[in-house]
């Protein structure tokens, strides 16, 4: 079917991954769904990916087909299911859309139930051709060949019939010790390493995109070092019909000894093979700050003595082919000799606030400093007018600092090269050693007292970052000739910010696939309208402060802090458990049902950022603490708790089914999964046990949280389940079997700990009341991280008319009552009161929840909002501004913005509450 130039490409989803389910599969039906831009209409749209959620039972997986339209305009997209309800209907789905650099206000996503597959392929889609040791793909734009075993990753990139880039490689160096400042020098190896591929393969082809993955680790170039391969990486390059861009995400996990293993760079580095372009037809050019660029040629024919002419000297600028040398002024052509040629540029950006560029005519001589600035927009071009050239850019470039760009060889007849560096080799070594030493705390209760001073929870050996992650997105662009500093500013703004594609809250909303607590906003008055202006202050108030405080590097973007020291104006950086934030009271469950009900384009980019560096940096994705992460510290890394309740997928789920299924978050989510392994090694009450009760780690009597533990692992089961994954039939098993195993204790949630076999995901009563008489255990933290939203939507997804998922919540509900009921109450029903009761204000949206289901209770709701309002938490009289922090003789090192009043608890705690306050009982009194 064709509609105008273009072939209609109708996308039948496969249903290989219902094939074994045992429910039946539902009836299709039309559904036109608009999908937009999140924020400004980008300048061009690369080739984007997106995701869109559907109601239980609409759309059956294989009776299914999508196609979309732009204005009158039919556009190529491809398809595929990423989660499915229990009944076998499609939940959520991803969707690649074509290039265009006429870019649309918006798409519309049109289902439909008649399944009609395109025999022959169109002429613009992807191609994907295996042989031998390599991989080709080609989008008609750019051809680029992966290598499947060996070093070089990309074998070449070719556009126009012309290889403009080769040789793509990874770049690690090393040194063994660091000289920590002292002015005697110590004597230390510098190791230099390269890729080794373990597997190249094509992760996923269709008529849009197509996605090749390598895998592999950093082995050493010297020989008899002793050095084993490390630090395991994992680069995705993600191509798209008809783009000459590569968009590539670059994952690293740390495995080394922060003692002995120090970072000194970090990079991806291409050959262009210039040949025997001319030296004055070469060009360079480096992004620097608002779209603008270091515009130079290698030999440089403007600003001599000697003119060639306004028409060469424009051409050389606009980066275009000179005229024939015959045509210039001879007085200037025999003289062409004595022009220097510059053969290596290097831009550094070491902080924030400030990058510098240099460059040199060869190795030996000495570098020109050239005037530089701020922040540069992380992109760098090395090509010839001819030859055609790379463009190489980082996201996020100065904000993950220290990073940089080398372009080396430029004058060479042979080949010339270009670095990006994700860690600066101008940088201090990467130092990832503990910030401070035992400090005395050789026994529990010694770290429990300093754990009662400065909040951090410490052990030796935990101060570790053996396993963490980070990744870092790049795009590479082909270009048969020098690019126009137009077009090279349009892509350093889609690099900046990548285009990204939702549809409207409503949408979400109804399809009740991206969580029931929340509802879109609406037009408020009163109090309501009151509530609303307090979240955006806070999501605004955030945002503002990871600037003004500079929260930016390579580990630490996408952080916040936990507590503000008022005393000094600043945030406690410095001190212990106050410092960084790694998730604490789930910010997370604010920001990203604020972008839900909103679709504000500055919290989405803020939440995305949080949810990369939290599934990262904050996660341990190799080693004994696999699936667990680490309690706020002063490093990420630093404290000994290490939990399931900050890896919880419950954080990031939101954000891997907007983006179509992000083949990294949806890799890191399945870490979770054997969390429970990981707990065996780590027993997370260690330190504060009964000391009358006796606990050998069992996998098959794992003494958990219900909420700190278990429902992490909930979250992580329950997604296996919902994209149907390799797992999906044991993750729907150990769910029913702990929905079971709860729903048998006598006290449900109330008991608070429970033994949990990981085998089969039993829950069974703890070990202090073996016979099931009823354990009441009641914790503030319990239902802080995600317990209440994951147990929702695990209802949700099964249905409740399941007779266990009935009881179940039931059970849910009781805690959710009972926790914010008066004490005599309390021990009218378990036979003794709570203690340890905190939070309520963050607790108020369970009651309201208990309110809702039962009726809409209006004396429950009226308890819920005075939890709310008069409790404890952030309070309606608080300030609900920030005020400046500067002048003559003042003790902030830099004028800044405070809100004093405000800690990163309460603010998450305020921000879910509200949302899901409104949600389930409508505008407060």
């Amino acid at each position: 079917m064709c509609i105008g130039k273009w072939k209609l490409v109708v996308v039948c989803l496969a249903a290989e991954h219902v094939a074994s389910q045992p429910w039946p599969k539902s009836g299709g039906s039309s559904d036109s769904v608009k999908v937009k831009w999140i924020g400004d209409k980008p300048v061009l749209n690369p080739g984007t990916t997106f995701g869109l959620p559907w109601p239980r039972g609409r759309h059956a997986a294989n009776k299914t087909s999508f196609s979309a339209s732009a204005g009158n305009e039919a556009v190529r997209i491809q398809s595929w299911v990423t989660s499915y309800w229990p009944d076998g209907s499609i939940k959520w789905t991803g969707h690649a859309v074509e290039p265009s650099t006429d870019v649309p206000d918006e798409y519309v996503i049109v289902t439909s139930s008649s399944c009609q597959k395109t025999a022959k392929r169109a002429s613009e889609d992807v191609s994907v051709r295996s042989n031998g040791d390599t991989i080709t793909v080609d989008t008609g734009k750019v051809s680029v060949v992966f290598a499947k075993a060996g070093n070089i990753l990309v074998k070449s990139i070719s556009t126009g019939g012309k290889i403009v880039g080769q040789n793509g490689v990874l770049v690690l160096r090393t040194q063994t010790d660091t000289d920590d400042g002292s002015d005697i020098p110590r004597i230390f190896d510098r190791l230099q390493f390269e890729a080794s591929i373990d597997e190249t393969k094509v992760e996923n082809q269709g008529s849009v995109r197509a996605l090749v993955t390598v895998k592999g680790k950093h082995a050493v170039k010297q020989s008899n070092t002793g050095q084993d391969p490390w630090l395991p990486f994992t680069v995705r390059f993600y191509l798209y019909s008809g783009s000459e861009a590569i968009r590539v995400v670059h994952s690293l996990v740390y495995d080394g000894k922060p003692d002995k293993d120090f970072i000194t760079a970090i990079g991806l580095r291409f050959d262009v093979p210039l040949g025997d372009e001319q030296l004055y037809n070469r060009h360079i050019r480096i992004a620097g700050v608002d779209g603008g660029f270091l515009t130079e040629s290698v030999q440089g024919i403007t600003g001599l003595r000697r003119d060639p002419g306004a028409g060469v000297r424009k051409a050389q600028i606009g980066g275009k082919t000179l005229p024939d040398v015959a045509t210039w002024d001879r007085n200037f052509t025999t003289r062409l000799q004595w022009i220097p040629a510059f053969n290596d540029y290097s831009l550094s950006q070491l902080s924030p606030d400030g990058f510098t560029l240099k460059k040199r005519t060869k190795a030996g001589q000495s570098w020109i400093n050239i005037p530089a600035g701020n922040r540069s927009s992380g992109l760098a071009y090395l090509g010839g007018s001819t030859k055609g050239g790379l463009a190489i850019g980082l996201r996020d470039f100065w904000k993950k600092y220290p990073t940089g760009f080398s372009i080396s060889n430029a004058a060479s007849r042979t080949v010339s090269t270009a670095t990006l560096w994700l860690y600066s080799p101008e940088a201090p070594p990467m130092d990832l050693r503990p910030w401070h030493d035992e400090m005395g705390q050789d026994t529990y209760a010694k770290q429990l007292e300093a754990l009662d001073t400065t909040y951090e929870d410490y052990e030796p050996g935990f101060m570790t970052p053996y396993g963490v992650a980070r990744t870092s997105e790049v795009y590479i662009i082909g270009f048969p000739s020098t690019p126009s500093a137009e077009t090279l500013g349009k892509w350093t703004k889609i690099i900046e910010e990548p285009p990204a594609l939702a549809t409207e809250p409503e949408v979400l909303y109804k399809s009740k696939a991206a969580g029931v607590l929340w509802a879109p906003r609406t037009e408020t008055s009163g109090s309501a309208a009151t509530l609303e202006s307090h979240l955006d202050f806070l999501a605004k108030f955030y945002r503002d402060q990871v600037e003004n405080r500079r929260w930016y590097g390579f580990w630490d973007h996408g952080d916040f802090m936990h507590t503000y020291d008022a005393s000094r104006h600043t945030w406690a950086y410095d001190v212990g458990g106050y410092a960084w934030d790694n998730g604490e009271l789930s910010p997370d469950l604010f920001f990203w049902p604020q972008f839900l009900r909103t679709g504000d384009a500055s919290v989405y980019r803020f939440a995305e950022a949080v949810a990369r560096h939290g599934s990262e940096v904050d996660q341990y994705h190799v080693g004994p603490w696999k699936g667990l992460g680490t309690r706020h510290g002063v490093q990420h890394w630093g404290d000994s708790a290490k939990q399931v309740r900050i890896s919880t997928p419950i954080f990031r789920k939101v954000f891997y089914y907007l983006t179509g299924g992000d083949e990294r978050q949806g890799e890191i989510i399945r870490e979770v999964l054997d969390a429970d392994q990981a707990i065996l090694q780590v027993d997370p009450r260690r330190k504060v046990r009964d000391p009358n009760i006796t606990y050998v780690p069992d996998p098959e009597a794992l003494y958990i949280s219900l909420g700190t533990d278990w429902s992490g692992l909930a979250a992580a089961l329950l997604i296996e389940w919902e994209t149907r994954g390799p797992r999906w039939e044991e993750a729907r098993s150990k769910l029913i079997s702990s929905m079971r195993g709860l729903n048998a204790l006598k006290n449900g949630f109330i008991t608070g700990e429970v033994f949990y076999n990981s085998k089969t995901g039993l829950i069974s009563p703890p070990p202090d009341d073996p016979d099931n008489k009823g354990s009441v255990t009641i914790s503030h933290l319990s239902a802080s991280f995600g317990e209440s939203e994951v147990v929702t939507e695990l209802i949700n997804h099964i249905g409740a008319n399941d007779t266990d998922a009935s009881t179940f919540e039931k059970n849910w509900l009781d805690y959710c009552y009972y926790y914010g009921a008066s004490k005599a109450e309390q021990a009218a029903r378990y036979g003794t009161s709570f203690s340890g009761i905190s939070l309520r204000q963050g607790h108020s949206k369970l009651t309201a929840l208990a309110a809702n289901r039962d009726g809409g209770n209006a004396t429950i709701a009226a308890r819920a909002w005075k939890e709310f309002f008069s409790t404890d938490g952030l309070a309606p009289t608080a300030p609900w501004v920030s005020v400046p922090i500067s002048g003559n003789h003042s003790i902030v090192l830099v004028p800044v913005e405070e809100a004093s009043w405000i800690s990163t608890n309460e603010a998450a705690q305020y921000g879910g509450a509200v949302i899901e306050n409104m949600y389930l009982l409508g505008s407060p009194p």
